[in-house]
């Protein structure tokens, strides 16, 4: 009877065990600073030792069409915390010191989905998500879910070695002696050893300095390099041999830990190289990819991307499918089991599908913005196969098969119009959505990289004509005249710029409120149609507010129609015989302008030199158009 029983409770006791709770997956993300898509030894670049990097990408996957959200560093960043592209969650641009662009406390972040599911969290180096650094102004690395941090706002200063701008919990370090980014993983470390709970699951995450200038290398490893004459070169390369080093100290930390197996850990860069490459101490390499650093070609958002994770990522293997930052957070989640938030939309996917080469359905498609690039693109989108890039206006394109043109050499805008017309349509609309939900106020007011203009001037219009018997005091540049349209009862039309003003009874000192609607009669290219108000008849003194269709965006132009690409805008997607409602509202005493333009809003400074609003009507610039008459909804 006790042999019979006792197979049976040998075999119950097996199945418990079988039965017991997993363990958790812990979590590691290590972030350089414009590492360059070529910049690793793994990736081929013929000179620099990266032997740590190389063991990690033999033990996981290295992706070959690794992507940055964003060819600019606090952006890329935010997308990795929080899933959402940049001008989604509103870190629309890198932060500097004192600027107002912050994450905010409404995005939600996976260290504090993480933080309520039991886990540990730690962030350790550089964090770049505000401008208000250690100030109560602005939320910290606290307040975005994390229990223990030591950080800088942006770069190490006076540079990487012995760096004084630490702060740790709140409290500055002082001077520290040493290289930051092995500064950084001894930090980690120490918190992984001795401060956190070894029972509970963590959240790690390193963002080094390094490469980013100002580059200082530990000698020891500029000594790997030594055959170069040129210190530029020397600085730049053992640079990324520090970051290697202590990235492999890290992980002989998790081997020492007993958690390497239990731990997902991803490595890769928040975009492409700085410089050109040839000069000084920026000597990365996008690896025959197009541009650099702050561009949406390949060479300023491809970046290296390796993911290790024992006994669920095939080790020593190559994946061809594109990821991108976002997806980080997305799969964070999936792993550790957490729901994604459902009131906001989360551009990452899951990933898990891709280690097992399996295809990944994005309800978004990849895009990117930057708002501050050098080069005339301004945004693109892939999908599948092909990129659209396209510039600040949204009036020139191009495209590329990139899976096969991966060096963006061969631009098939022209020869291929109907995969354009289809790319186009869903840039459009993307780009339309993602503005409606960022914080658009923070960057429809800051002019586009580069120096201030001077407004451009188009000079006085010529005497207009007015048919329409008498509904305005004067007409410039052009034809108003009555439309058969009884709503949309008047039209205006020019080959320049033309205004059809009115008077009001009494200038407008506090406040001014006018409705209308318009739409475009043209069949042309060229379709716009606006409201032009001011102080003065001059066509270079009014401002103008309305929609340039062409452009795809609603627009808000200070002076002559020269001067679209330096008022505010928001892209919008629309029918060419669409008709606009608009409310615009001028307060005087605040010196602001906002307009609402079917349910998009625009917002700018009104300029110093407009006490008052006198005049008020239409305008057109080398089109046709039709306006219902301007309500004066209030004036005081």
């Amino acid at each position: 009877m006790g042999r019979k029983l006792l197979p049976l409770l040998v075999g119950l006791a097996f199945a418990c065990l079988g039965k017991a709770k997993e363990k958790p997956t812990n979590f590691v993300v290590f972030l350089t600073d414009d590492l360059g898509w070529g910049d690793l030894a793994c990736y081929g670049h013929p000179v620099i030792q990266t032997p740590n990097l190389d063991k990690f990408a033999q033990q996981g996957m290295l992706f070959t069409q690794s992507y940055s959200a964003c060819g600019v560093c606090s952006p890329s960043r935010s997308s990795i915390l929080t899933g959402r592209t940049p001008y989604r969650n509103g870190v629309w641009r890198w932060i500097p010191g004192g600027h107002q662009v912050h994450l905010r406390t409404s995005e939600i972040t996976s260290a504090e989905l993480l933080k309520e599911k039991g886990y540990q969290t730690c962030h350790v180096g550089k964090w770049h998500l505000n401008g208000k650094f250690n100030s109560k102004d602005q939320p910290q690395p606290d307040a975005q879910g994390f229990d223990h941090w030591m950080a800088t706002q942006n770069n190490a200063a006076p540079n990487h070695r012995n760096p004084r701008n630490f702060v740790r919990n709140g409290k500055e370090v002082g001077e520290l002696e040493g290289y930051s980014a092995p500064l950084v993983v001894e930090e980690g470390i120490r918190w992984l050893k001795e401060k956190r709970d070894p029972k509970k699951p963590f959240f790690l995450n390193v963002w080094t300095h390094e490469p980013h200038l100002p580059i200082e290398s530990d000698p020891k490893f500029m000594e790997l390099y030594k055959e170069f004459d040129d210190e530029g070169i020397r600085q730049h390369h053992g640079n990324v041999s520090q970051i290697d080093h202590a990235f492999g100290s890290l992980m002989k930390a998790l081997d020492e830990l007993g958690e390497t197996k239990n731990t997902f850990v991803i490595f890769t860069s928040d975009n492409g190289p700085e410089g050109n490459g040839v000069k000084g101490r920026t000597r990365g390499s996008t690896g025959g990819l197009r541009e650099r650093k702050r561009s949406s070609h390949e060479g300023g958002i491809r970046v290296p991307g390796i993911i290790r994770w024992p006994g669920q990522v095939p080790a020593g293997t190559t994946n061809r499918i594109p990821i991108i930052g976002s997806d980080v957070f997305s799969t964070m989640l999936a792993i550790a089991g957490i729901p994604l938030p459902q009131d906001r939309t989360i551009d990452g996917v899951d990933i898990r599908p891709v280690f097992a080469e399996k295809p990944v359905k994005r309800p978004v498609p990849l895009y990117w913005r930057n708002h501050l690039a050098r080069s005339s693109i301004h945004v693109a989108l892939r999908e599948d196969e092909w990129k659209i890039l396209g510039s600040a206006a949204l009036d020139k394109f191009q495209l590329y098969h990139i899976e096969k043109d991966w060096q963006e050499k061969n631009d098939l805008a022209s020869s291929n119009p109907k995969k354009l017309a289809e790319l186009k349509e869903k840039l459009l609309a993307v780009h339309a959505q993602v503005e409606k939900e960022g914080p658009s106020e923070w960057w429809t007011n800051e002019a586009p990289r580069g120096k201030p203009r001077k407004p451009k001037k188009s000079g006085l219009l010529l005497e207009g004509k007015d048919e329409t018997g008498g509904a305005y005091a004067l007409v410039k540049g052009g034809t108003a005249s009555k439309h058969k349209d009884s709503a949309l009862s008047h039209a205006l039309t020019s080959s320049g710029e033309a205004i059809a003003l009115r008077e009001l009874p009494e200038p407008a000192t506090r406040k001014l409120v006018l409705k209308t609607s318009y739409k475009s009669l043209a069949s042309g290219s060229t379709q716009n149609a606006a409201i032009a108000f001011g102080d003065s008849t001059k066509n270079d003194d009014l401002l103008k507010v309305g929609t340039a269709i062409g452009m795809n965006a609603h627009v808000l132009i200070p002076g002559s129609w020269e001067n679209v690409r330096g008022g505010a805008k928001s892209s919008m997607l629309a029918k060419k015989d669409s008709t606009f409602e608009l409310t615009l509202s001028v307060d005087l005493a605040k010196r602001s302008v906002t307009a609402t333009i079917n349910n998009r809003t625009l917002t700018f400074p009104l300029p110093d030199d407009i006490k008052q609003i006198r005049y008020f009507g239409p305008y057109v610039k080398g089109t046709s158009s039709a306006f219902a008459p301007i309500e004066v909804v209030e004036s005081k």
